[in-house]
């Protein structure tokens, strides 16, 4: 009986472990690539809040790098990502299932850009859509945000993420925006490699831009977990913790209410997009947390 009970219990155990969730996540595209510290905590968050009903997961990097391009290609193949991240639009939610949270509260859809040192006063006199058309936007190949700025009539050039800070700072493109809090971020990342780079003072282009976590249409256990895990932080204040621990600084580093508002429209909006929901969004006119 003794016997029975141990290899009941190890088939137990092997079963368990046989059922965690394997989360493989885009590697960073560089080695001053920080972009994805947050989501990353967000991620481990929301498997480690929901371990009871769920069990235990693994969490890895992908072994090689991939473009945008490249880890949706791998995602819809279910060869090596389980897990990717990025804007929605109306393809991204019919090929891939959306995990319908937005990260950082949406905070990419304020873009500040990324420019070469000494050319602020050419931005300082753009007013208007039409005046910004003069100049060229770099941004990453297959990124979902590119087709808002070709739609509003925008000169886009795309290269590899690690690419466009350098390509800024020579003027081979004329400004590289990034979300609100990434621009600070990676400007610090970049700036002793790239000196010649600078974050833009007087413009902030404007659009909705809710930024999921998305998994492959047959995963629909691990979209439900993230999803779960993600509300449970909602509810319990670990997710406010995780956007002002990464976002505060830059938030008020940004001074939104003193630059001029590019607005753009984002067509490729999919319609249960939870726009209603004011708190899963960030409001520039909320007084900000001491």
């Amino acid at each position: 009986m003794r016997i029975l009970l141990s290899l009941l219990a190890g088939l137990c155990l092997a079963a368990a472990a046989g059922a965690a969730d394997r989360v493989v996540y885009p590697a960073p595209e560089g080695a001053n690539d920080v972009r994805h510290d947050d989501k990353l905590a967000y991620l481990k968050g929301a498997l480690e809040r929901t371990r009871p009903q769920y069990g235990d997961y693994t969490l890895q990097p992908a072994r090689t790098v991939m473009n945008k391009a490249r880890q949706l290609v791998s995602l819809a193949e279910g060869k090596e990502l389980t897990l990717a991240w990025g804007s929605t639009s109306l393809e991204m939610e019919r090929d891939y299932l959306p995990v319908r949270i937005p990260l950082r509260k949406g905070l990419g859809g304020y873009r500040i850009a990324l420019i070469a040192r000494g050319r602020q006063a050419e931005f300082d006199r753009v007013r208007s859509l039409d005046d910004l058309k003069r100049f060229s936007i770099g941004q990453g190949n297959g990124w979902a945000g590119n087709a808002v700025l070709t739609d509003a009539g925008l000169n886009v050039v795309t290269s590899s993420y690690d690419s466009l800070f350098r390509m800024v700072a020579m003027r081979r493109i004329d400004l590289f925006p990034r979300g609100l809090s990434e621009a600070f971020a990676e400007y610090e990342a970049n700036r002793a490699a790239v000196p010649d780079l600078a974050v833009e003072q007087s413009l902030v282009l404007r659009y909705d831009n809710p930024y999921y976590f998305f998994v492959n249409k047959d995963n629909q256990r691990l979209a439900r977990r993230i999803e779960q895990g993600l509300r449970m932080m909602i509810r319990d204040g670990g997710f406010d913790e995780i956007f002002w621990r990464y976002n505060g600084e830059w938030i008020r580093r940004a001074r939104l209410g003193e630059r001029r508002v590019i607005r753009l429209d984002n067509g490729g909006l999919p319609p249960l997009t939870p726009l209603a929901d004011k708190s899963l969004w960030f409001d520039p006119a909320a007084p900000l947390p001491k």
